[in-house]
């Protein structure tokens, strides 16, 4: 790939000529805009006008995907194309800035009054240009090294009730929850820094209990503490978190912004686990906002170590199609010939019921977190946690998870249980 130039693809729809259109995205996004302006010379477009690299006409509907009151005021009609766009930038345009490249490849494009829907379906870069962005500090390889867990998918359980819990209560079902048998734990992207438990006395009474359980067993139980907030407070924060011992942090990436996460890994060695809350919004319409393998790219560039996928069967809208493809997007390194991959952690409504796809799926470097799965087992965390060991056991071997579940109690028990719901 050329590395003077990254490349953004696009899905658009528009009921004007496609190649027209293409050529105006690529415009406004560089150096022009509606019209030709006084010192946009030859020499000026040829060094900086992102190139239209090719358009592709899919499908046309007879109504439009969204509202549109630019065309309507002009009278214009449909039918309403379906169309990629592949668009060539300038790396010289940018440079290595975050927030500018996340600008120009998803920002004044969605306003366009050309179009009635686009998203952005990928971002292309060449190993040259990647390399000038952060690089995640532990990644797929650190964190197995963190946890103590060579082979296999680390488990991983989320703090429930997600708010309310005081420090020492957080503490003591840390505290359970290690002694279950998980190898992560992180907290809800609710509970950062409330008044009932901030961070201040919740870091050292949960690390205390991470320490002497790691003196007990030889077992580093790796806590994601979720740090969201202004960059300063998250900089403390990280700071507490490795005096006391820690080695990760959790920052909800959307409502932080790129340029805080960005901050935030340049200053702390910890690993970062990169919360997507809010996704949903960027992403839930076909023909708007950006795509999963764009958006994870832009978080990558920005250092995370972890990238939430969400997880297969689940009780979110996402179709188990776009978790499994998230999911090895995660495994794919930015370009070719580079070690950048990071954690894909699987999430929302998991237990024992739900490993025969994920592992059919997506293998076994992940992090898969099951809350309810592990806490709301009707034995107890210790038999969720073994309940989900049997399960992936089971996948492994290619055994059916009933056939197992005859020697495991606690799989039976999960099956019947959480079957059943």
């Amino acid at each position: 790939m050329n590395a003077d130039v990254y490349v953004a693809e696009y899905l658009v729809e528009s009921p004007l000529d496609p190649e027209r259109v293409a050529e105006i995205m690529a415009g406004e996004q560089s150096c022009g805009t509606f019209t030709r302006v006084q010192g946009e010379t030859d020499l000026l477009r040829q060094r900086a006008r992102a190139v239209v690299q090719s358009v592709q006409v899919l499908s046309q509907s007879d109504r439009p995907s969204l509202p549109n009151a630019w065309l309507e005021r002009k009278g214009v009609k449909g039918p309403w194309q379906q169309f990629k766009v592949r668009i060539g930038f300038p790396v010289a345009n940018v440079g290595n800035n975050l927030p500018t490249l996340a600008a120009t490849v998803a920002g004044n494009l969605y306003d366009l009054g050309e179009v009635t829907g686009l998203r952005l379906e990928s971002l292309l870069l060449s190993a040259e240009y990647r390399k000038t962005f952060d690089m995640p500090r532990v990644g797929l390889a650190g964190t197995r090294v963190a946890a103590g867990v060579a082979n296999g998918p680390l488990i991983g359980t989320i703090i429930k009730p997600n708010v309310g819990l005081s420090a020492k209560q957080t503490a003591e079902l840390v505290q359970q929850l290690c002694e279950a048998g998980v190898d992560f734990i992180k907290d809800d992207e609710i509970c950062a820094n409330p008044m009932h438990a901030p961070l201040a006395e919740r870091v050292p009474a949960v690390m205390k209990t991470i320490r002497e359980h790691q003196e007990r067993t030889g077992k580093h139980v790796m806590m994601a503490f979720n740090i969201s907030d202004e960059l300063d407070a998250m900089r403390a924060h990280a700071d507490l978190v490795e005096r006391e011992g820690g080695s990760c942090v959790m920052a909800s990436l959307n409502s932080c912004g790129m340029s805080a996460v960005q901050s935030l890994r340049r200053s702390t060695p910890l690993a970062l686990h990169g919360h997507r809350n809010g996704y949903g919004a960027f992403s839930r319409h076909p023909l708007l906002g950006i795509s999963f393998q764009a958006y994870q790219t832009l978080w990558r560039l920005a250092g995370v170590d972890h990238m939430h996928v969400h997880g297969l069967q689940g009780k979110f809208a996402q179709s188990d199609e776009e978790v499994i493809e998230s999911a090895r997007d995660c495994l794919q390194p930015l370009a070719p010939g580079l070690k950048d991959e990071v954690m894909p952690a699987f999430s929302s409504g998991q237990w024992a019921g739900t490993v025969p796809a994920t592992y059919a799926a997506a293998g076994e470097n992940l992090l898969f977190m099951s809350g309810g799965g592990i806490l709301g087992h009707p034995d107890g965390p210790a038999a969720g946690v073994a309940s989900l060991r049997q399960a992936w056991d089971a996948a492994r071997n290619g055994v059916s998870q009933e056939q197992y579940a005859k020697t495991a109690p606690e799989l039976q028990r999960a099956l019947d249980f959480f079957g059943s719901k």
